[in-house]
């Protein structure tokens, strides 16, 4: 494998922990900016506004900027993100720098996807965005204990220096290996925005937006349904949230060896699959042992969509993906918005903490029934046509 695919994959971890570990430190945050816990939960949301608004937008302004100048830039952007949340001197100014730091991620994934993709034959393609997302996995697996740990020890300033530093090495990486090739002249926004005409990419957006939901349903009441359903002390939530990072991990490398060679049949395993657990999920959170091995199969057959749904967006939108790849990117994090909304609201409607696991399955069940119909859809168009009739003769 190239050794830019490496640069990207650090790359990537620099994002995982610059979204992730603020999550870890928010009392700490609350404290240095003097505002509430809940107040400060909202700079998670400041930064999901930024890559949800940066993704498209950032694309947009960028299609006719070769790839790597596009890399280079959103790195840039997300150190200088990271430089300013740690000098930030109130709340106003680090929700800014939240926001900031927010926007170079969709563009980052959109435009590396497509780069990690072109390294490589065709056949290799999953296995490749299967090692660049595999340092946005090793961030949840390493980085943001890690930068929780470093946070609580030296201060939550000291992580987001440290964020902006990985970020460096990446940058170094991406402009000493990553290839320069111009972009072509005729392919610029309208190309890019003609990708939508398809149905099948706005499908694909779908997939994503349901499938993923049920993730972030489940995942983001995780503190809650661990402590309070299974029993476990709030001290341990640390070495649970690594058993998920090892389950993305795991489910990253299992898409990298099927989704190349089975792309929607893949999917169809993987969302079917992560409906089963989330169901199950319900029932094993009430024991420890039972809701650890769950957990680890969410975060396996979750994030194993990540790379496939990524390559259904590149094959639909092959003539000009970029734009496509990076919307693609913010459906995740709109995923996160509405499986965190009707998990919430399920607990609102006093189903209890493991209620968000039955609305998750629900999601992804709604994933896997698009995929279904594009899949369908694709059968159907790859279906040779009725055959012309062979003129007979009617001379004696």
């Amino acid at each position: 494998m190239p050794l830019a695919l490496i640069a990207l994959a650090i790359a990537a971890f620099a994002v995982g922990v610059s979204e992730f570990a603020i999550m870890g430190l928010l009392p700490d945050v609350a404290t240095g900016v003097d505002v509430s816990i809940p107040t400060a939960g909202n700079l998670i949301t400041g930064y999901a506004i930024g890559v949800i608004v940066g993704a498209p937008l950032m694309t947009a302004l960028s299609t006719r900027w070769a790839r790597k100048v596009t890399l280079l830039t959103i790195i840039g952007l997300l150190i200088a993100g990271n430089v300013a949340s740690a000098l930030a001197p109130d709340y106003t100014t680090l929700m800014i720098a939240r926001l900031v730091s927010g926007v170079p991620q969709g563009v980052f994934f959109g435009v590396g996807t497509v780069v990690a993709a072109d390294l490589v034959p065709a056949e290799k393609r999953a296995k490749a965005m299967s090692i660049m997302f595999g340092g946005f996995t090793l961030a949840n697996v390493i980085g943001v204990p890690l930068g929780t740990l470093l946070g609580q020890q030296a201060g939550w300033r000291v992580t987001f220096w440290a964020i902006a530093g990985i970020g460096l090495v990446a940058l170094a990486g991406v402009f000493l290996l990553v290839r320069y090739e111009g972009r072509p002249d005729e392919v610029g926004l309208r190309q890019e925005l003609a990708s939508f005409k398809s149905p099948q990419v706005w499908i694909a957006m779908g997939m994503t937006m349901l499938g993923f939901g049920g993730v972030f349903a489940s995942f983001t009441y995780i503190t809650p349904m661990m402590t309070k359903v299974a029993g476990f002390d709030e001290g341990s939530m640390t070495p649970i949230m690594v058993v998920f990072g090892l389950g993305m991990t795991a489910g990253n490398l299992l898409s990298g060896r099927f989704a190349g060679r089975h792309l929607m049949r893949s999917i169809y395993v993987f969302l079917s699959s992560m409906a089963v657990v989330l169901v199950l999920f319900v029932f094993t959170a009430h024991d420890k042992v039972l809701a650890l091995v769950t957990l680890f199969l969410l975060g396996m057959f979750g994030f194993a969509n990540v790379p496939a749904l990524q390559m259904r967006i590149l094959d639909k939108a092959s003539g000009a993906p970029t734009l496509a790849a990076a919307a693609n990117l913010s459906a995740f994090n709109v995923a996160n918005a509405l499986g965190a909304f009707l998990g919430g609201l399920a607990i609102d409607q006093g189903y209890g903490y493991a209620s968000p696991n039955g609305v998750g399955a629900a999601l992804a069940t709604g994933g896997l029934v698009l995929a279904l119909i594009s899949g369908a859809a694709d059968r159907k168009q790859a279906a040779p046509g009725p055959q012309p009739r062979q003129a007979t003769s009617t001379a004696p």
